[in-house]
């Protein structure tokens, strides 16, 4: 036990139960420091299981009471809510978004409404009724995205992108080198669901493109093959011409 006197208040007695205490407080705030900083945000939550990425349009068809309540309130009291990522049956990462557009309102009080996806989130917390309200809200970490990279590295994914656009014989439109990022056709390259949760959860540019550019690099070299396989099998049944061999100098 350990005493503290001052003359102006009561002795103040520590028992070694109350120094273990405070020790375990201690520990339980530092791994949970993250609640505790200033990129951390209470938002309303409308988990679905779809993939956004930052600066992408959402269109979204609004037909649960929860859900249009919450629409409501972002365009009344002009606040974002998040997506998290329904995924493998958790709720990890998502994306805050933005009400840009009610587009219809219809009798029944459904809408179809647009919104653009802001910023990449964790999930740290997550209440299935948020505060007096009819849906669902969470604590979130904001999460620090960079978009820094050169032009040559984002030209070769742009060249990577043509080719696999020709294999598959999609019309291709050119894109602005200094416009494009990781994001701008991250639907369009063929990666798979669990992929794209993947490269939205990568916070640097550089690497971002890496992932993409490994993607990229597999996806073209099976389809090139693929590709040299059709044209074996369309040859297969066809009249073929033969070189005349010649036999003069053959051996047994």
């Amino acid at each position: 036990m350990y005493k503290y006197k001052n003359n102006n208040i009561k002795t103040l007695k520590i028992t070694n139960c109350d120094i273990y205490n405070i020790i375990l407080v201690l520990y339980l705030l530092e791994q949970r420091k993250d609640l505790c900083t200033f990129s951390h945000m209470k938002l309303p939550l409308l988990p679905l299981q779809s993939i956004f990425f930052p600066g992408e349009t959402v269109p979204l068809h609004i037909f649960e009471d929860r859900y249009k309540q919450l629409i409501n309130d972002c365009r009344d009291e002009a606040i974002t809510f998040g997506i998290p990522v329904f995924i493998n049956n958790k709720m990890e990462y998502g994306v805050e978004v933005q009400l840009v557009e009610v587009v219809n309102t219809y009798e029944s009080g459904e809408m179809d409404v647009v919104c653009v996806a802001r910023q990449v989130f964790r999930l740290l917390a997550f209440d299935n009724i948020m505060d007096d309200k009819l849906y669902a809200g969470g604590i979130v970490k904001l999460i620090e995205y960079d978009y820094v990279a050169t032009d040559e590295k984002k030209q070769t994914i742009i060249n990577g992108i043509k080719q696999l656009y020709e294999i598959m014989e999609v019309p291709y439109t050119p894109i602005n080198v200094q416009e494009f990022n990781s994001f701008t056709l991250a639907h369009k390259i063929g990666l798979s669901f669990d992929q794209e949760y993947q490269l939205l959860q990568i916070p640097t540019e550089n690497d971002r493109l890496n992932f993409i550019g490994l993607h990229l690099t597999s996806t073209i070299t099976v389809l090139s093959e693929v590709e040299r396989t059709r044209k074996i099998i369309e040859l297969n049944g066809h009249f073929k011409n033969f070189d005349p061999l010649d036999f003069k100098d053959i051996e047994m």
